[in-house]
């Protein structure tokens, strides 16, 4: 529990970062204010037709006595649209940290000096930068939609579908929310992906306490908008958790100054 108040006291810190630095705070919606509109929009679609795509998928239950046809599609329905629901809040993260890239790259800078020791970014050229972002999204994106499945498929199991299966799911998008949001401070220390999954499951609970309180605000469509670049300052001081700043070398001791010979006739000095 410990870890998890400390997750949630960092995602905490990082809102008042930028609460204190209103100018990055103006900025950081933006890129998010553009994705979001995508995505309402993606959304009412899946909304709209989501009912018909349930039933061009289920003519089984056509001959089903009533009411069970309904009911069933119903349940489908509300499914699909959870789990577009869920790998929106998801992807929301990557693609809005595409859009505003360069923002979000100084904005993490910014609370890695403010910290202290802030790491130096590898020289790379930017089209190996875009290719990187851009494969790591994709990625990310195809372990949610896996987790996504797994979920919706859980959702039918009586009972723990309606209890734990939520849960679960709100448990996988902050991780991935977590991995999403991390990415900028963890590519200034040239930790790869892989790597980088590994450090966060290794202290779960911390990163859990980090970023399922964050899934939960991102259900809010403009919340997510007001949130991101506080989210990415508390994501920097996530990445700093896991890799503490090597401590600063040890000053060496002041020189002695070396004992003068004494004149003859002194006190104390040897006898010619």
């Amino acid at each position: 529990m410990g870890d998890v108040i400390r997750g949630v006291r960092l995602l905490a810190d990082g809102q008042r970062w930028v609460l204190r630095h209103r100018r990055d705070w103006r900025f950081g919606m933006v890129p998010a204010l553009i994705a979001l509109v995508g995505y309402v929009v993606a959304l009412v679609v899946l909304a709209l037709w989501a009912g018909d795509l349930v039933d061009w998928a289920t003519p089984f239950a056509d001959h089903w006595a009533s009411p069970w046809p309904g009911l069933f599609r119903g349940l489908l329905t509300a499914l699909l649209f959870g789990t577009g629901l869920l790998l929106s809040v998801i992807s929301f993260t990557a693609v809005t940290l595409l859009v505003g890239d360069p923002f979000y790259e100084a904005l993490s800078a910014r609370v890695e000096r403010g910290e202290g020791d802030c790491p130096q970014a590898p020289e790379r050229p930017l089209w190996r930068e875009v290719w990187t972002a851009v494969r790591d999204s994709a990625r990310v994106l195809l372990w949610a939609a896996v987790f996504g499945v797994l979920l919706f498929a859980a959702g039918f199991v009586p009972v723990a579908g309606q209890t734990v299966v939520p849960v679960a799911g709100f448990c996988v998008s902050g991780f991935f929310l977590a991995l999403e949001l991390t990415t900028v401070a963890f590519e200034r220390r040239a930790v790869d992906l892989t790597a980088r999954t590994r450090l966060l499951r290794h202290r779960l609970p911390l990163v859990l306490g980090f970023g399922v309180p964050l899934a939960a605000a991102f259900l809010v469509p403009f919340v997510a908008v007001v949130l991101m670049p506080g989210a990415v300052a508390g994501a920097t001081l996530l990445v700093r958790e896991l890799l503490p700043p090597p401590p600063p070398p040890a000053q060496p001791d002041a020189p002695t100054a070396a004992a003068s010979p004494q004149e003859p006739g002194t006190p104390g000095a040897a006898p010619s």
